[in-house]
């Protein structure tokens, strides 16, 4: 019998820990297909983050590098300096990329390190339990807003792709979603063209995966995917945000 949907060869047969309707499973297999099809799985180096993908370094069959909270893009930078004949990414939420790694991620663009990031905007804190993050949208309830985020207290959500967009060493930056089929298809596309972006040497390049947190939501997988379509879209239009030809 011919086998048509088969586990990639650059992850591991380790299973998940994320919870039900966590989408995080759904982002790890694009991004292990995207290498089996670039044929680089020998050459990559992915690094971990702080946050509920901790344990990528599990799930992800080639060699992987843990860092410490918000400071995957300087260790992928040193990575990449030291061995530039390796592809490199980081795999980051958005407390890691958002919160404690925002001055890593932003110099890391604008220095135009020849790296790839994919980042995952779940608009929450996930593993630490569910407080307001940085991307969380205004009049979102979380443990630290539960009457909702106000502006007023907490300022706005930061649109992460835009800001690094506008930076000269960004090459190619893209918002993508898992939602649906039809979206999970183009998110594919998109990682894979963020490394051949990388095997270009064309520098720096990102892209935003909206996801969602069922759990931390107070949601079934379902209402939360419909939850994301409906209100996270709307802040954080999806799109290339920039592609230097």
């Amino acid at each position: 019998m011919t086998k048509v949907f088969t586990r990639p060869k650059s992850l591991t047969d380790k299973p998940f820990h994320y919870c039900p309707g966590c989408t995080h499973g759904i982002v790890h297999r694009l991004v292990a297909e995207a290498i089996d099809e670039l044929g680089i799985r020998e050459r990559t180096i992915g690094v971990a983050p702080v946050g509920c993908a901790v344990f990528a370094y599990e799930y992800f069959n080639c060699d992987m590098q843990e860092a410490a909270h918000g400071r995957a893009p300087a260790v992928a930078t040193g990575i990449k300096r030291v061995l530039p004949d390796r592809v490199v990414f980081t795999y980051q939420g958005d407390g890691d990329l958002a919160a404690i790694g925002t001055a890593e991620i932003v110099h890391a663009a604008t220095r135009g390190e020849n790296i790839t990031v994919i980042f995952i905007n779940n608009a929450i804190y996930g593993m630490t339990g569910g407080q307001m993050a940085p991307t969380t949208l205004i009049g979102q309830v979380t443990t630290t807003t539960p009457y909702g985020r106000d502006p007023g207290k907490a300022g706005y959500p930061i649109r992460m792709s835009e800001m690094l967009a506008t930076l000269d060493g960004s090459a190619y930056i893209e918002r993508v979603s898992v939602h649906d089929i039809k979206h999970i298809n183009q998110a594919k596309r998109a990682i894979k063209k963020a490394f051949e972006t990388q095997l270009a040497g064309k520098g720096f390049s990102m892209v935003e995966v909206l996801s969602t947190c069922p759990t931390n939501w107070g949601m079934t997988p379902v209402e939360a995917l419909k939850w994301l379509e409906q209100n996270m879209i709307l802040y954080y239009p999806l799109g290339v945000k920039k592609e230097v030809e």
